[in-house]
């Protein structure tokens, strides 16, 4: 298939870039939204609230985009045991993995495994208050 045959790769004006961002399903969206500020950094690009207080937010670390809502079984959306993990692991790759891994914990995730360097990255894991697990690193030079 040739670029100009590949509805993924269509020209349009202007010129439209296809993206993956995760939506995570969580009990406690304020609070998750809270979390995630306090632990990566991230921007509150987007947020609707319901009479109820549930959110469906779009947050941004240094541009890289992940959305969030209190889970919604009605509709297949159910947020993970956070006792057991999720089915989806997250890799935030950033520039100095001990340090935002050390600020995660502080604010209240929990460690998996320490930061250390494995399969040529630097890298730990994070299981976040809301049973997501987060793989915070970077490629190691070669």
């Amino acid at each position: 298939m040739t670029p100009k045959e590949n509805p993924m790769s269509a020209n349009s004006d202007p010129p439209f870039r296809t993206t993956i961002a995760p939506w995570l399903s969580v009990r406690g969206g304020t609070r998750a939204v809270d979390f995630y500020k306090a632990a990566f950094g991230a921007e509150q690009v987007y947020r609707i609230e319901d009479p109820d207080g549930n959110v469906v937010a779009r947050l941004s670390v240094n541009g890289a985009e992940f959305w969030l809502s209190d889970e919604s079984p009605e509709h297949g959306n159910s947020a993970p045991d956070a006792s057991i993990g999720s089915t989806v692991r997250m890799i935030l790759t950033v520039a100095d993995p001990d340090a935002v891994f050390d600020q995660a914990v502080s604010v209240g995730a929990r460690v998996v495994y320490p930061v250390g360097e494995e399969h040529g990255w630097r890298v730990g894991r994070i299981a976040d208050p809301f049973g997501h697990h987060w793989e915070i690193g970077r490629p190691m030079a070669s």
